[in-house]
């Protein structure tokens, strides 16, 4: 596989990323995307109804409608001017709704899409599936361990798809990066390690008719586990998925450090999550450096994947010789130090090889995503593997934030739901 594979911009996941990332290892690393592949045909769209028109609601609409397979077919919010900005997307006359509970009874849909705040998902998930309708829902799951499983037997128990917002695993640089690992190209993998830094308050202004916690929910405990739920959730996933196992215990430090301003969530997190076998996931979020930004080191004892650079290193990258290099720096005119003597001893500095491309697409994943929802909508079964990664990437989130809290390593809980 190669950029070329990835040179798209409309053509379809369906039709070019998965048939180029078909073979040896994709049906086991990423079973959800090969059963979508399978999939996807014109045809009555699948009608969603979308509850919560922030920015990230209408993040997703403007996806939703770049599908082939579903359309808006109702939009939901309790706050007027996220509604008013939610119609502005979706065609004239397409039904709003105030309330949701009169969305689910006016009908006309198959599915609701749930980006609502963290503490509502789990009741709104509840309401939708006693609608007799499927659910796509953001990530992280819900605000507790407990919602998390009752989202999952619900669901099952009604025979209808439940699908988390993890849009890395329809990501075509991350299923290119996923299969290669699995193939044995970066070795054993003993650590990732992962971080989002941004250098920002995570506040946002709350206009006149609203309230901080409606606006900064965020930032209440009751409402979110900050860092934990809205940020870790994603690369906590993906850590699983590439270690192609769960956690056994995490033991972690959490602060507010730099924002005081009446916050109750962590503003600086620093984790570590042990696997079988001894290896480790490394992971830290803060909200005053951005240096580093939003990254996965994936490590293995023959090379190193960064996917969200879309990049694979060797450990061994092919040298030049000395004497050819000389020849190449003469040719081009460089000039640089000949070393002949000195220190005995060099620091072991990161290694600045450049390198091979694992492909970018030139679309957002959260589009195929919903493509894939679509037709999991329409065959009644949700996608095999997927709900199972999301489930246990939330409670790995969340019993982070539990094992900062006690100050104690926690281990892995024993009482989780079968996926």
């Amino acid at each position: 596989m190669n950029e070329r594979d990835f040179d798209l911009t409309r053509r379809g996941f369906l039709d070019r990323v998965l048939a180029a990332s078909t073979g040896v290892g994709m049906a086991a690393a990423a079973p959800w995307a090969s059963a979508a592949a399978a999939g996807i045909q014109r045809g009555d769209r699948v009608r969603l109804g979308v509850v919560g028109t922030g920015d990230r609601g209408r993040a997703l609409i403007q996806n939703i409608l770049k599908t082939k397979n579903c359309t808006v077919a109702a939009i939901c919010d309790s706050y007027a001017p996220h509604l008013a900005r939610g119609r502005a997307l979706v065609p004239a006359g397409t039904p709003s709704f105030a309330d949701y509970r009169a969305m689910l009874d006016a009908r006309g849909i198959d599915a609701v899409v749930i980006a609502t705040p963290l503490d509502l998902h789990a009741s709104q998930t509840f309401m939708a599936l006693d609608a007799g309708l499927h659910v796509w829902c953001e990530k992280a799951m819900a605000r507790t361990i407990a919602d998390c499983g009752g989202m999952v037997s619900r669901a099952r128990a009604a025979r209808k798809v439940l699908q988390i917002g993890h849009q890395r695993m329809f990501h075509p640089t991350y299923l290119n990066a996923r299969k290669r690992a699995a193939a044995g190209e970066i070795g054993t993998i003993t650590q990732v390690r992962a971080s989002w830094h941004r250098n920002k308050s995570w506040r946002r202004p709350v206009a006149a008719d609203a309230t901080d916690r409606q606006i900064n929910w965020r930032l209440y405990r009751d409402r979110s586990a900050g860092l934990m739920t809205e940020l870790a959730t994603h690369q906590l996933q993906v850590a699983n998925w590439f270690m192609d196992a769960l956690p056994t215990r995490v033991m972690g430090s959490g602060s507010i450090c730099f924002w005081k301003d009446g916050r109750e969530v962590y503003d600086h997190v620093a984790l570590v999550f042990d696997y079988p076998g001894g290896r480790k996931t490394i992971y830290t979020s803060l909200l005053n450096n951005a240096r580093y930004g939003c990254e996965e080191q994936i490590q293995g004892s023959k090379g190193t994947i960064e996917p969200e650079l879309g990049r694979i290193y060797s450990e061994d990258p092919a040298a030049v010789p000395a004497l050819a290099q000389m020849q190449c720096d003469v040719a081009e005119g460089k000039k640089r130090a000949v070393p002949i003597g000195g220190a005995t001893w060099f620091p072991e500095l990161p290694v600045r090889t450049p390198g091979s491309p694992l492909g970018w697409g030139e679309y957002d994943e959260t589009m195929l995503q919903f493509e894939g929802f679509g037709e999991a909508v329409r065959k009644g079964r949700e996608l095999p593997g997927l709900l199972k990664e999301a489930y246990y990437a939330s409670v790995a989130s969340l019993l982070g934030e539990q094992a900062m809290d006690s100050g104690r390593a926690l281990e892995w809980p024993r009482d989780l739901v079968s996926v």
